[in-house]
C-alpha cells in the first residue's frame, strides 16, 4: 500500500446503507410527483429512465448533465426552463423524505478521517447521475458531509458514469495520479471494474454484492472497517 496517495468511495451500501429496492422508486416518485401538476407521472417517470440510459452511455464529450437535458427535454411539451425550478425546489426540500430508506454505518465516519488523517486524497466516486445536492444530503446522512474532499462526482462534473472505464480514467486525471496510486472502495462490479486499469479495489461486504464472472477478483474484501488496517 505504499504508493498508494488516493482513496476513492463508493457512497450507497459502501458508506451508507441504503435499500435500493426502495430508495428509487421512491426517489423517481418524489421527482415526478414535484411536477405532477404539469406531467402526469406515468409519463414522467419513463421519460426520467430514459434519459438516465443515455446519461449511461456518455462518451466523455460532454458532462452528463449536458446529456441528461438533450435526451430529456422538452418532456411532454415543457421546455428545460419551465421544469428545472421544480426539479431544483424538489431537491432543496423534498429529497430529504429519503433518509428513512438509508441507515449509518457508525464506522464510516472513523474510517474517512483515518483516510484525511493518513494524508490521502479522498474522492466520492458515487455514480454521477444525480446533482451534487443530492449526493451532499447523502453525504450528511451518512454522518461524512463535512470532510473537504478532493471530489465528489456528481452529473454536473462528470461526462461518464460507472461501469465505463473512462469514469475512473477522468477522476485519476483530474488527481493527477495514475491508477496504481489508487484504491477504489465499493460494493458493486461497478466498482470493481477499476482494477482493469490497475487500480487496487477493496469489495464491502453489503446486500448489493453480486459480482459477474467477468468482474475482476477484488485486491482485498471485508467490512468497511477493516480497510483501516490497510491505511
Amino acid at each position: 500500500m505504499g504508493q498508494l496517495k488516493a482513496i476513492l468511495f463508493d457512497l450507497d451500501g459502501t458508506l451508507i446503507d441504503v435499500d435500493l429496492n426502495q430508495f428509487i422508486p421512491g426517489y423517481l416518485k418524489l421527482l415526478a410527483n414535484s411536477v405532477a401538476h404539469l406531467i402526469l407521472p406515468k409519463k414522467m417517470v419513463p421519460a426520467i429512465l430514459k434519459a438516465s440510459v443515455f446519461v449511461n452511455s456518455n462518451d466523455g464529450k460532454i458532462p452528463n448533465e449536458e446529456v441528461f437535458s438533450n435526451a430529456f427535454f422538452p418532456v411532454e411539451g415543457y421546455e428545460e426552463e419551465e421544469i428545472q425550478p421544480l426539479f431544483t425546489k424538489f431537491y432543496e426540500e423534498g429529497f430529504k423524505e429519503l433518509k428513512k430508506f438509508t441507515k449509518k454505518k457508525p464506522e464510516a465516519r472513523k474510517v474517512v478521517q483515518t483516510a484525511f488523517n493518513k494524508g490521502y486524497k479522498v474522492v466520492i466516486a458515487t455514480t454521477p447521475i444525480l446533482p451534487l445536492t443530492a449526493i451532499e444530503q447523502r453525504l450528511d446522512w451518512a454522518g461524512v458531509g463535512d470532510f473537504p474532499y478532493d471530489l465528489i462526482t456528481s452529473i454536473e462534473n462528470s461526462c461518464a458514469t460507472k461501469p465505463n472505464l473512462l469514469y475512473y480514467e477522468l477522476i485519476f486525471k483530474y488527481l493527477n495520479l495514475s491508477a496504481k496510486e489508487c484504491i477504489m472502495v465499493g460494493d458493486e462490479d461497478k466498482d470493481m471494474v477499476c482494477s482493469k486499469l490497475g487500480s487496487q479495489t477493496f469489495l464491502i461486504n453489503s446486500s448489493n454484492i453480486n459480482l459477474s464472472a467477468e468482474t475482476p477478483e477484488p485486491t482485498y474484501k471485508g467490512n468497511l472497517i477493516d480497510l483501516i488496517e490497510l491505511l
